[in-house]
């Protein structure tokens, strides 16, 4: 559902960020009560947005055209979880769909978040150092050390995780991250939230405002967490697992250290001060 046809009770002023970011709520047609949760948070706030329809992975079956089965058992070492599939596919979907429009950005949504009042400032803000990111995080389910590189507003800066972040609850990106979502990210062989923390294999930049605006909240009705140790492997995962995450660190770290001390290094030409002068708080 478009917010356009929300009830006017609903309906604030529109946050002029809404002007150049298209927002996608992902939301399972069986859940209204997240639905209409969601859609007050970002009416109060502001956000113009289009409900997506989750793909189900309760009427999912495999083989999956869209599904890399052999990958996912070798990269990730577990059986198939159909409500990962379906979550993978719903943010692919998000994807195609601003890429079809003609905005310059998109933030995507899932249903289960917490907003801090300041997100549409913050993301207002973040467009003003579009260059610097790809993809810009604002949630995350884990506690890694975030580094800052710029100030955003009075609060809140753009940093870099060193370390692999898991939750892809909110986040905002440009057309060349969909292009990849909707591209090179398929067939899907790791979860959504794992794949999309390997930006920089393909030569993407991913930020994340700290401290961040958006909360992912632990829901025990969550179907992707419920039995998780139903699809474990055990002492028959692959021997490919342990390997394949040890690359993938080295590359992540590599990587986003490299971009962590180039962007130190121009905010300190620019201002004259050391990075540490310039954390905002």
């Amino acid at each position: 559902m478009n917010m356009r046809a929300t009830p006017a009770a609903l309906m604030p002023a529109i946050h002029p960020v809404s002007l150049r970011v298209d927002t996608y709520l992902i939301n399972l047609d069986r859940a209204p009560l997240r639905r209409f949760r969601m859609e007050r948070l970002l009416a109060g706030i502001g956000l113009a947005f289009e409900r997506v329809a989750a793909v189900d992975g309760a009427g999912l079956s495999l083989p999956h055209p869209d599904f890399d089965e052999a990958s996912y058992r070798s990269r990730h070492g577990r059986r198939p979880n159909p409500f990962e599939i379906g979550c993978f596919l719903s943010h692919v979907e998000c994807a195609r769909r601003f890429l079809s429009g003609n905005a310059e950005f998109a933030l995507i949504l899932e249903d289960d978040l917490d907003f801090d009042d300041d997100l549409a400032d913050v993301l207002e803000a973040a467009l003003q150092h579009q260059t610097r990111w790809d993809i810009l995080r604002l949630s995350t389910v884990n506690t890694g050390r975030k580094h800052r590189v710029e100030a955003l507003t009075v609060s809140r800066s753009l940093a870099i995780a060193l370390t692999r972040e898991k939750g892809s609850g909110a986040y905002l990106i440009n057309r060349r991250a969909a292009g990849w979502i909707a591209g090179s990210m398929l067939p899907m062989r790791l979860p959504y939230d794992l794949a999309f923390d390997l930006e920089f294999d393909e030569g993407l930049s991913a930020c994340f405002v700290d401290p961040l605006p958006v909360s992912q909240r632990a829901d025990p009705c969550s179907q992707i967490q419920a039995g998780l140790s139903a699809y474990r492997l055990g002492r028959r995962r692959p021997w490919s697992v342990l390997p394949y995450r040890a690359a993938a660190e080295i590359r992540r770290f590599a990587a986003r250290f490299s971009r962590l001390v180039m962007s130190r290094m121009k905010a300190q030409e620019s201002s004259g001060k050391p990075i540490e002068t310039m954390r905002p708080g």
